[in-house]
């Protein structure tokens, strides 16, 4: 698996209501990506849920890399560039991912962690797919996964829920304006093995 997030600050005079209107007409020609778990159109806006600027961004969990490689180079991240310009991609080696048992998908917390040099990497690893198995099993998640940026050495924690901000995710909030779920279905539930 691999995490796939780019992100497009916008101005702060940017009318929010066109990237809405935008992620309504674009998000179902996601619905039957071949080897995608899911897409997930974000958006913050500036002093909503302790965003300092409005952002438009686009986060995925391919199941294997070379599906990601494929839409980067036969034309359909064209859409990205044209509109927006060639943004930095962050990509994560997905070590594990849950679908919940939430169903609208409302919000997105991100967050990221260096890993301790001194940390047992084999230990460390595990800890972060149990993370996501725990997660994954709260009520209101629609879908957790976890990963890792090896060239940096630092994890990522996604939960995709139905719940608003209270303070018992740390992390970088978004709404969620749709999410596109191809094979979600096909993610192992919650504690359940796999």
């Amino acid at each position: 698996m691999l995490i796939a997030h780019y992100a497009h600050r916008l101005p702060a005079a940017y009318d929010l209501g066109l990237i809405r209107t935008r992620v309504q007409a674009r998000g179902a020609l996601w619905s039957a990506v071949p080897e995608l778990h899911f897409k997930a159109f974000l958006v913050r806006e500036a002093g909503r849920y302790g965003a300092a600027a409005n952002e438009y961004s686009s986060l995925y969990l391919w199941r294997r890399a070379d599906a990601f490689r494929d839409f980067l180079t036969d034309g359909r991240f064209k859409v990205v560039t044209d509109a927006f310009g060639r943004p930095p991609i962050r990509t994560w080696v997905g070590l594990d991912a849950r679908r919940g048992l939430g169903s609208e998908a409302r919000f997105a917390v991100l967050r990221e962690a260096d890993l301790p040099v001194d940390a047992d990497l084999t230990d460390a690893l595990a800890a972060e797919a149990a993370w996501c198995r725990k997660v994954s099993a709260e009520p209101d998640v629609v879908v957790a996964t976890a990963g890792l940026d090896a060239g940096n050495w630092r994890t990522l924690r996604v939960v995709v829920t139905e719940s608003e901000p209270d303070g018992t995710r740390p992390g970088t909030w978004y709404e969620v304006g749709h999410l596109a779920q191809p094979l979600l279905a096909s993610l192992a539930h919650g504690e359940d093995a796999g």
